[in-house]
């Protein structure tokens, strides 16, 4: 899987940037296919501190998506990986079904 990883009003940190892959890597227990990961890391609103992290994973005949603000960007990440962790069980249910029709 390519990990590309953009930070955007601000430079990310090393560990920051670590624990992305290290979340991401993860996701591959679940779905060994993923091609390409693109991480986007920016402040939506810098004065409320909010920050958000939107994930886009491409898969083979598909793109899926998901994004998450909050106030750190640990607990953005772990959400957003969350809701691709269903995407992706979702994708693969779906698939299965599919392959024993």
């Amino acid at each position: 899987m390519n990990i590309q990883i953009t930070s955007r009003k601000f430079r990310a940190k090393e560990s920051l940037k670590e624990q992305v892959k290290s979340e991401l890597k993860s996701l591959e227990k679940i779905y060994d296919d993923i091609l390409d990961a693109n991480v986007i890391l920016s402040y939506t609103h810098p004065k409320d501190s909010i920050k958000t992290v939107e994930i886009q994973l491409q898969i083979p005949g598909k793109i899926l998506t998901a994004s998450e603000s909050t106030d750190d960007f640990r607990k953005s990440l772990t959400a957003v990986v969350n809701k691709l962790e269903r995407q992706l069980i979702k994708h693969k249910t779906k698939k299965m079904a599919k392959v024993k029709q």
